[in-house]
C-alpha cells in the first residue's frame, strides 16, 4: 500500500505532509519553495510508493474561487501531466491555516514556531490530508 500525500500550494512556499504506510494517520513532511516542489515530489516518488496525491483547494467561505484558486488548479494540471499514473484529489482547504494555528497552539508550541509560516504550511497540509482521510472512511 503506497502513501498518500497532500500538498498545501502556496506561490511562494508549498507545505507537504504525507500518511504513514498504513493510510492511518497524517503528518506534516516539508515546506518547500514553489518553484522547486515537482524537483521534491520527483524525488520523493521515486524512494516512497505514492498511491494517491491530495491536493487543498482554496475556496471563498461562499464556495466561490479565491484569486489563488487558478495557481493551484494550474499546478494540479502540472501534478497530473507530471504522474500521470498518481490521483490526484482537489480537497477544500477553508480553514486549513486557522486550524494549524489551533493545533499548534493546543500542542504547546513556542509562539516564534508558531509564527514560522513554513510550519503552518505544513501543518495545514497535514490537516488537509486528515480530513481527506476521514471523508474516505464514512
Amino acid at each position: 500500500m503506497g502513501r498518500i500525500l497532500a500538498i498545501d500550494y502556496g506561490t511562494k512556499r508549498v507545505g507537504l505532509a504525507v500518511t504513514d504506510a498504513l493510510q492511518l494517520i497524517a503528518n506534516p513532511l516539508e515546506t518547500v519553495h514553489a518553484k522547486d516542489v515537482l524537483a521534491y515530489l520527483k524525488a520523493y516518488v521515486q524512494r516512497e510508493p505514492v498511491e494517491a496525491i491530495v491536493l487543498g483547494m482554496p475556496r471563498r467561505l461562499s464556495g466561490e474561487p479565491t484569486d489563488a484558486t487558478q495557481h493551484v488548479v494550474g499546478f494540479m494540471r502540472k501534478l497530473q501531466k507530471e504522474f500521470p499514473a498518481i490521483p490526484v484529489h482537489a480537497v477544500d482547504e477553508r480553514f486549513t491555516s486557522k486550524m494549524a494555528q489551533q493545533a499548534m497552539l493546543a500542542g504547546g508550541l513556542k509562539k516564534k514556531d508558531r509564527q514560522d509560516k513554513g510550519t503552518v504550511d505544513r501543518v495545514s497540509a497535514a490537516i488537509i490530508l486528515q480530513s481527506y482521510l476521514e471523508s474516505r472512511a464514512i
